[in-house]
């Protein structure tokens, strides 16, 4: 995998933004890779109203955000309507995430962010247009990164290092379990538990550790009045799905 643009092929595009958009697009088409079965991938044609690029071995379909920023808290996204229809749906695909340095025409970092870490509640909704605005009235959303646990930030490229296929078919797997998961709030759950485990910062940790969150668990579900049962739940379902171990009574480890 090579971390540089091919800017040639956009020397017939006079707007800056289109010269990104073509010779980003160009080098997901070279040198990405499906993260499920590693085929390689294949741009829609324009006028799709999703997804960029598709793997026509998984199926597996992906759409490419690309900007001189780095991946912060929030990425601004389109119509928050359209976006809740399409999670509610269950037709909304995989985000590219690509991060460059223009002046060098490199990449800085390139991850993938599987569509099963998409719920409701990482849609923040935005102010609509004032009303002298051309499209007065709209909605748009962003998306909040810093509410995405860090295992669903998979990177091909991280501070220019490439990271092994490997290791990148081992991450995107490891969570793949969610996907069964087709209830929101079930699967809120454990994407909670999981943040949770993850702010820990520690390989293997005890059940008094994740009570330490119940009420921060509590604040995000106050229809639950029994969050260390549900804490208890959810890390056994974990455990079944081989995110952790169990290693003795009242004891965790990260897989």
């Amino acid at each position: 995998m090579q971390i540089n643009f091919d800017i040639k092929i956009a020397d017939n595009y006079h707007n800056p933004a289109q010269q990104t958009r073509v010779f980003t697009q160009a080098w997901v088409g070279r040198e990405a890779y499906c993260p499920s079965c590693g085929s390689n991938l294949h741009q829609f044609q324009e006028g799709k109203p999703v997804a960029d690029f598709y793997c026509s071995k998984c199926n597996e379909e992906y759409e490419l955000k690309a900007q001189k920023a780095s991946l912060g808290k929030r990425l601004v996204d389109g119509a928050h309507k359209t976006m809740i229809e399409r999670l509610q749906s269950n037709n909304n695909p995989n985000l590219f995430y690509l991060n460059y340095d223009l002046f060098k025409y490199e990449i800085q970092n390139f991850l993938v962010i599987p569509k099963h870490f998409f719920v409701p509640e990482i849609i923040e909704r935005r102010k609509p247009l004032s009303p002298t605005a051309r499209r007065a009235g709209w909605v748009g959303c962003n998306i909040l990164i810093k509410d995405i646990p860090s295992i669903g930030k998979i990177f091909f490229i991280r501070n220019k290092e490439i990271i092994p296929k490997e290791v990148v078919f081992k991450n995107w797997s490891k969570t793949i379990f969610l996907r069964q998961e087709k209830e929101f709030s079930a699967r809120g759950w454990i994407l909670d538990i999981i943040k949770c485990i993850e702010q820990i910062r520690k390989k293997e940790f005890g059940l008094n550790e994740i009570y330490g969150f119940e009420k921060i668990l509590q604040k995000k579900h106050p229809e639950n009045k029994h969050i260390r049962d549900k804490i208890r739940q959810q890390l056994q379902f974990l455990r079944d799905k081989n995110y952790l171990d169990f290693v003795a009574r009242g004891k965790y480890r990260v897989v």
